[in-house]
């Protein structure tokens, strides 16, 4: 039987976790171990599977979890690379340009009125250090994994998921970005890593009009409200462009020569066609969603970042699990919906990175996994394609 916790809270929440309860075959045991829980998923296993020796030869670890029916494998790209984060943090995090390593310790500080909570930091440094650092000083050169993760997975964008907790400030953490982003370019305008360009992608129009806030010039914009940025730095960030708009922007409009002709006449018009002549090309899309940039020169090649808000709604297609060489079952109408609402978002980051390129897209979610497919734990913030 799991154990019940009567309080079920170990660590500060400004702080790298030191303890975490233990979580046997049946779920909490109240054991309390020393260190950070270390990063997993809980993976179902059909009922025909279950009782199967699991495999190996992969870099997961994997054991049954009785209570549940599930697989849990540990996540040793996440947990590994947290172990190079911790060590740079460790070490004062050198390596970084000198306008970051300022960011970094600001953030840091641990006597800050407002501090920054671990979560967000982890997920703020992660990138860093990827962007910054990784495949240098001595660190792995994280990126060709995770490169290969996408090549498999997402077509090749170059994605990076921030997994963080519902309500643990993922918009804090778009902020901290663009500051890291913005300054370092204004500082160093040839650096090819940093840019002044973010397109924000959100899964409806309330969450768009909640992220106004990452505005800097808006009133009660994060930067200011969180003292997210040092005093002598704040000039530097009225130079970001940014764009926030939600999924929908990315459907092909009717082009406006249609707009009032009959359904019939349209079947009519299109028959024996392969592409629709009444609606707005990939490219099109692109320069209207983007205008805001003045897309179409060379000189703006690459220099878009793409943050991409409650992420898990984002992927090109669902997985279809397959049991004993057949298909589980028949999707129902909200996985259809769900699944096709995904793909206009992913073709539309697809058409933009095909039209203008972009120099990152980084996933912000409390689920970067297939919805339905697999759940994660032991983790404040942690990245996977």
């Amino acid at each position: 039987m799991a154990e019940s916790i009567a309080n079920p809270i170990l660590n500060s929440p400004y702080d790298p976790p030191e303890r975490h309860f233990e979580v046997g075959p049946h779920g909490p045991t109240g054991e309390i171990k020393v260190g950070r829980r270390p990063s997993e998923s809980f993976i179902p296993i059909a009922a025909s599977k279950k009782g199967k020796k699991v495999g190996g030869g992969g870099t997961q670890q994997a054991m049954d979890f009785d209570l549940t029916g599930e697989r849990r494998e540990k996540n040793s790209l996440i947990n590994e690379l947290r172990g190079d984060v911790d060590l740079w943090r460790q070490r004062s995090y050198h390596g970084t340009t000198p306008i970051t390593r300022k960011l970094l310790v600001h953030w840091a500080d641990p006597n800050r009125e407002d501090r920054v909570l671990f979560c967000q930091r982890e997920a703020a440094e992660t990138a860093i250090f990827l962007a910054e650092v990784a495949g240098r000083h001595g660190y792995k050169d994280w990126r060709r994994q995770i490169d290969g993760q996408n090549t498999a997975h997402n077509s090749g964008l170059p994605r990076v998921a921030l997994k963080m907790a519902t309500g643990s400030g993922k918009t804090v953490v778009m902020a901290m970005l663009i500051a890291w982003q913005t300054l370092n370019k204004v500082q160093s305008p040839r650096d090819a890593r940093f840019t002044k360009r973010f397109f924000v992608v959100t899964p409806g129009i309330t969450i768009r009009d909640r992220l106004r806030v990452l505005f800097p010039g808006d009133e009660g914009n994060y930067y200011d409200e969180r003292d997210l940025i040092p005093p002598d730095l704040k000039g530097g960030l009225k130079q970001a462009q940014i764009i926030i708009t939600n999924y929908h922007s990315f459907l092909l409009r009717d082009a406006k020569e249609i707009k009032g002709v009959s359904a019939t006449t349209r079947k009519m018009l299109l028959a024996g066609k392969k592409h629709d002549p009444f609606k707005e090309t990939p490219d099109a899309m692109v320069a209207r969603v983007l205008r805001n940039f003045g897309v179409g020169s060379a000189k703006g090649k690459n220099e878009i970042m793409v943050l991409n808000d409650e992420a898990h709604h984002c992927y090109k297609d669902a997985p279809i699990q397959i049991v004993d060489g057949m298909k589980a079952g028949a999707l129902s109408k909200e996985e259809r919906d769900a699944n096709e609402e995904a793909r206009v978002w992913f073709r539309g980051i697809q058409a933009i990175v095909k039209r203008v390129g972009v120099k990152a897209v980084y996933d912000l979610s409390a689920t970067p996994f297939y919805l339905g497919a697999r759940a994660t734990t032991g983790a404040t913030s942690s990245l996977g394609p």
